[in-house]
């Protein structure tokens, strides 16, 4: 059996064999994930997006997509895969103007219909609130694995209402 030597040179192991282990010594941050392609937004057709909102701070049931139903508080907005959350978050606000209060929370989920078992399930994907910056802002629907016939689910919570920040939030 030959080993690998110093100098790339081999060498004759009498009689025994050797076990080499190889250990990766790449970090997470060495790996780098291959950047979004930036999408043009003129040149490229836009996605209808479903969105279902809530206002009482938590996700629907899966049960209200069962069957070919779906909850009757539906948003429908054409968009791309290079959306944010913020930017979804201001579409959202155009149309419910209770939600443009300072400190509205909104919490946002990918529902897609489950290809081992029947029926959907939810993935939470980030959050964002109103007169807020935060981590989650940037995040878009591509970076989450978001794929065109699944839907999103918008928890909206009230000011006061909202859970406290848990760090990621900052003030403009």
């Amino acid at each position: 059996m030959l080993a690998a030597g110093v100098g790339g040179q081999g060498e004759r192991l009498a009689g025994r064999s050797k076990k080499m282990a190889v250990e990766s010594r790449v970090t997470q941050e060495e790996i780098k994930k291959e950047p979004e392609k930036p999408i043009d937004r003129e040149k490229t057709c836009p996605l209808l997006l479903r969105v279902f909102t809530t206002n009482n701070g938590r996700h629907h049931r899966m049960d209200e997509f069962s069957r070919g139903n779906v909850p009757s508080s539906e948003l429908q907005i054409y968009t791309w895969m290079d959306a944010t959350l913020k930017e979804l978050t201001s579409l959202v606000k155009e149309v419910y103007p209770e939600a443009r209060k300072k400190g509205t929370h909104f919490n946002f989920a990918i529902v897609f219909m489950d290809l081992k078992r029947p029926g959907y399930r939810v993935k939470e994907i980030g959050s964002t609130m109103s007169g807020r910056k935060g981590t989650d802002d940037s995040m878009t629907l591509q970076s989450q694995k978001f794929q065109i016939g699944d839907y999103l689910d918008i928890a909206i919570t009230p000011p006061n209402r909202a859970p406290p920040p848990s760090g990621r939030m900052r003030p403009y």
